[in-house]
């Protein structure tokens, strides 16, 4: 196995293991938090001082961090390193990586004084920014040759896509200093939004891994 097939293939072990373990650890923690609502809270007061869980979500998504930049790597080896699609798609998951992964790992969601803290504020600017990221790679990776050739992954991306936006505006209700009633029923769902919006994540993070699998019986070109 030539040094390219190995990085295709870490890779996508790497999103396997970063998608289905940070998903099903949200709710193994959640559970162990006295006081926390899978379905009103949002996934960052697990990270929160506070809670007992915290050193451990906190590890967690460090550890989720480092996964998706061995896959963003690892999608760049399976496919041409010319195509600008490639790399733009690349440094989309190393943002996502740095945003949702390590700033959330290292930046605590704590209160000071009834306040958000500094590190709260930074952590929810650097999720921001990995969300974000992740909105685009859906636009990118269409773009990229082969993946541009299936009807199927062109509509499946559109959706996905058109279902994030949806989902981060329900979660984004919560940010909103002036409430109706609509926005407050949405945002008591908080937690639920959050997880559906991730759970589409990472779906299509394991699709794009998939293919890239798949890929790496073509390559006989070491990167």
């Amino acid at each position: 196995m030539n040094n390219r097939r190995i990085k295709v293939f870490s890779g996508a072990i790497a999103c396997f293991v970063a998608c289905t373990g940070d998903f099903l650890s949200m709710f193994i923690l959640g559970s162990k938090c006295p006081g926390y609502s899978q379905i009103s809270d949002p996934i960052s007061y697990l990270g929160a001082s506070t809670c007992p869980v915290s050193g451990l979500f906190s590890f967690i998504s460090i550890i989720l961090g480092l996964l998706i930049m061995v896959f963003a790597f690892g999608l760049r080896a399976a496919w041409s390193p010319a195509d600008r699609y490639v790399k733009i798609g690349f440094w989309l998951l190393i943002l996502y990586a740095l945003g949702e992964g390590l700033g959330s790992g290292l930046f605590k969601t704590n209160f000071i004084n009834h306040s958000l803290s500094a590190s709260f504020i930074i952590h929810d600017i650097l999720g921001g920014i990995g969300i974000f990221a992740l909105l685009t790679l859906m636009i990118i990776v269409p773009k990229i040759e082969r993946f541009s050739g299936s009807r199927s992954f062109l509509a499946f991306s559109k959706i996905v896509f058109l279902f994030g936006l949806l989902l981060l505006l329900f979660f984004s209700q919560r940010f909103l200093r002036r409430w109706n009633s609509i926005s407050a029923g949405i945002a008591v769902y908080t937690g639920f939004w959050q997880r559906l919006l991730l759970l589409d994540f990472y779906i299509y993070l394991i699709v794009i891994a998939v293919r890239t699998l798949k890929r790496r019986g073509d390559l006989t070109v070491p990167a």
